[in-house]
């Protein structure tokens, strides 16, 4: 009885600032406009999450799934982890959140087990459920055509880890080196962006008929002239002719019209099979990746506890934004969100650390079940995400 009576003082005198959600696995707190998770267990190990918003609405969503990857007893199990990099209005990220991963389940469920075919049928699915969106929110809501979202996900399954990635969002492992003991980053996923001389090259390739498929614009290459991103969730204007006319507005609208999509939906897909030596994994959209490197990002989490890590990275890149302005961290706390988009984007991180004894084992044994989404918004295990409703994404 004494126990319980400290405990709920202990409650009744926590700072002011911070809040959670109830429960003990998917409990989060607030300091402004960061939410951060400092630790939590996964199947594999455990993990730290940690989100900061800039723009006036959050535009990235984000989420980390452990437990059954399907609907059947038998598993697979395993641990998913999503970082959904919005843009031009929260909604496609929104969407992204809630289905991806239960079609991922699904179609894990059909053919009973994890594979590359898999998750690009959940991508697909995912994609089409969208577009379904944008059809019927078109004739009261045209502008949610120009609404998309970069989309980075990892399934870690019987010693696998799948990754597979549309836009600009990055996966980077910490890997030990044996013999100098240093840990060293490796990037793992592609990226989509029209600043890298390969992505130009492959758009010009699938457009050989287009002139003017990415254009340098303020010494910036964008697909089109409007987007720097060639692959990714919704933007349906650059996919659909149809959705490319008034009443959109006129600078999404293209002068001459289009027979085949502009952007893509197929993701990159890659698998690795883990090895002992791979530490700890980082998910960051590419807020994060704008102010440090991959190497510098795994020396941080190599240096400093597990507990905390991901609020670390956050706020390494907030201190190198502000830096970059010649301000204060302090001074830049207090900038309010919409107006802090000026300064950095919204940041997303996922550190995802690796137990070798636990990675090693087969795909059917059961872990902890978990699911803990960026910002706090959680729902029960072993339930289906709320579906996003037409409604729901009209009124954003």
């Amino acid at each position: 009885m004494l126990a319980g009576l400290m405990n709920f003082l202990k409650a009744c005198w926590l700072p002011s600032d911070h809040y959670g959600q109830t429960g003990s696995d998917t409990v989060g707190w607030q300091d402004g406009l960061l939410w951060y998770k400092d630790s939590g267990q996964h199947m594999n190990g455990d993990f730290s999450m940690a989100v900061v918003q800039a723009n006036n609405l959050l535009e990235d969503q984000s989420q980390l799934e452990s437990g059954p990857l399907s609907l059947l007893e038998s598993g697979p199990y395993g641990t998913f982890i999503g970082v959904y990099d919005g843009h031009g209005g929260p909604e496609t990220a929104r969407f992204v959140n809630n289905h991806l991963f239960q079609h991922l389940k699904r179609f894990a469920t059909e053919q009973k087990s994890m594979s590359v075919d898999v998750i690009r049928k959940a991508y697909q699915a995912t994609e089409e459920g969208f577009l379904s969106v944008v059809t019927k929110q078109w004739p009261i809501k045209p502008q949610i055509a120009a609404v998309g979202s970069c989309c980075l996900s990892g399934v870690i399954c019987g010693g696998t880890l799948y990754i597979a990635n549309l836009g600009d969002s990055r996966a980077v492992l910490g890997r030990v080196v044996k013999a100098t003991g240093e840990v060293l980053a490796v990037q793992l996923s592609a990226e989509h962006n029209a600043s890298i001389e390969s992505v130009r090259q492959e758009l010009r390739a699938a457009h050989p008929d287009d002139p003017h498929i990415v254009v340098l614009k303020h010494n910036v290459w964008r697909v089109k002239g409007l987007i720097q991103i060639s692959r990714s969730i919704g933007d349906v204007y650059l996919k659909r002719a149809e959705f490319n006319r008034e009443p959109l507005f006129v600078k999404y609208r293209l002068r001459e019209p289009f027979k085949r999509p502009i952007l893509s939906a197929d993701p990159a897909i890659s698998m690795h099979q883990l090895q002992p030596h791979d530490q700890f994994l980082i998910f960051a959209s590419d807020g994060l990746w704008e102010h440090l490197t991959n190497q510098e990002a795994v020396d941080l989490v190599q240096k400093h506890p597990h507990s905390g890590i991901a609020r670390r990275l956050v706020k390494t890149a907030l201190q190198e934004a502000a830096k970059k302005r010649e301000m204060r961290y302090s001074d830049l706390k207090k900038i309010d969100r919409g107006v802090r988009r000026h300064f950095h984007d919204d940041i997303t991180v996922i550190v995802v650390f690796l137990d070798p004894n636990l990675v090693s084992r087969a795909s059917t044994v059961r872990g902890p079940t978990i699911s803990v989404r960026g910002g706090g918004i959680n729902i029960p295990a072993n339930t289906l995400a709320p579906c996003t409703t037409p409604t729901e994404l009209g009124s954003t």
